[in-house]
């Protein structure tokens, strides 16, 4: 019997606060028509400062999950892919499935720049596949606002903050994830990385001065790398699905610069009617930005059942993907009363959780260090 891993939720979440470029004009040497010209970006959002990326990875997971009839103790794998993870450790993807309440879910953070979310899919997709789980978690959860240098005109106008996930469930019904091409190229890790904060360049005043924990890109060469990879990854995955590009409804792009989506585009000869792209409205969210833009696809009916995707990306490291995907789950489903006050009952409950489980750690300490003082 052959299993299939099908989407079966979406959900996405961006702050509230609106970065345009005419904002970036007050604090930086640029101006709107420079951005538009070189980007397609014209407002990205920043997250405030009681917002994180498990936050917003929280927020789209829930409304991920509330299309489906799954409860949090049903997923048994949260993955959230980032670039900007709360802390080094824990896994942003720990403190999701605590909040959430997803006692049955084993949780890890994954790191591969932009192509993040299309390595989590397809790592999601093949755990469901070989049997080993059922029910998943995907999250593209970024706030690289965080890690900009506010200074620098090429970099600060590019990123926005923002999340988006997917519910991944096991079928025997044929469709889901087709094919996936995962790639990467480390030799070119130095074009576009964070320098400091790591075990090589540990924190400390002088790599604070030179501002080597903020994002450091080579334009040029990424520009050239990402035009090149991002069609040949794309055709790699068609042919892998056993399909053809005639047979590809939309490509969903990592919405990184729309110069790039659309060198790519002429590369695959494909119109840009079927190009989902939406960078003018958010930036470059790296690993959200691909749910990001199939959650709009889908609220603007772009995407109906048995349409064949591509999503493609690429980021630092290097790295690069593709995977096509047979949607066959594209209607929204409607939220009852019932289902918004049993959300409300069920984070109350995650809630009480975490503080039952931290208070029993507290009791436990002092149990055990009572018992070590009396020996």
């Amino acid at each position: 019997m052959m299993r299939y891993a099908h989407v079966t939720g979406w959900g996405m979440a961006v702050p509230e606060n609106v970065l345009t470029n005419h904002d970036l004009e007050q604090i930086v040497d640029t101006n709107d028509e420079w951005i538009i010209s070189r980007t397609g970006i014209k407002e990205r959002r920043i997250a405030a400062k009681d917002e994180t990326t498990s936050s917003l990875a929280l927020d789209a997971a829930r409304r991920a999950l509330s299309q489906t009839d799954l409860n949090p103790g049903d997923i048994q794998l949260i993955i959230v892919a980032t670039a900007s993870p709360d802390f080094i450790f824990p896994a942003t993807a720990c403190l999701v499935q605590d909040q959430l309440g997803a006692v049955n879910a084993g949780a890890f953070d994954l790191s591969a720049a932009c192509t993040g979310f299309v390595y989590a899919l397809n790592m999601a997709a093949q755990s469901i596949r070989s049997g080993s789980l059922d029910n998943a978690l995907v999250i593209g959860a970024e706030t690289l606002s965080r890690f900009v240098n506010w200074e620098d005109r090429n970099t600060c106008v590019l990123f926005g903050d923002g999340a988006g996930a997917f519910v991944l469930q096991a079928s025997e019904k044929p469709g889901g994830l087709l094919s996936c091409v995962m790639r990467s190229d480390g030799s070119g890790g130095d074009l576009l990385s964070v320098p400091a904060g790591g075990s090589v360049l540990p924190a400390t005043h002088e790599t604070v001065d030179q501002n080597l924990h903020t994002i450091q890109m080579n334009g040029r060469e990424v520009f050239r790398f990402a035009t090149r990879v991002m069609a040949s990854a794309t055709k790699e995955a068609v042919d892998k699905a056993g399909l053809k590009l005639e047979d590809i409804n939309l490509i969903i792009p990592h919405q990184a610069n729309s110069r790039i989506i659309e060198a790519a585009a002429r590369g695959i000869r494909m119109p840009m009617t079927q190009i989902v792209m939406n960078i003018e409205r958010y930036g470059n969210t790296s690993t959200a930005s691909i749910p990001i833009a199939i959650c709009e696809a889908l609220e603007d009916n772009r995407i109906k059942p048995g349409d064949n995707l591509v999503l493609v990306a690429f980021g630092g490291g290097l790295t690069w993907g593709a995977l096509v995907l047979e949607w066959t789950e594209p209607e929204i489903r409607p939220i009852s009363i019932w289902s918004r006050r049993r959300r409300k009952l069920l984070l109350l409950l995650a809630r009480l959780r975490s503080f039952g489980l931290r208070l029993l750690r507290k009791l436990e300490g002092f149990i055990w260090g009572a018992s070590s003082q009396e020996e």
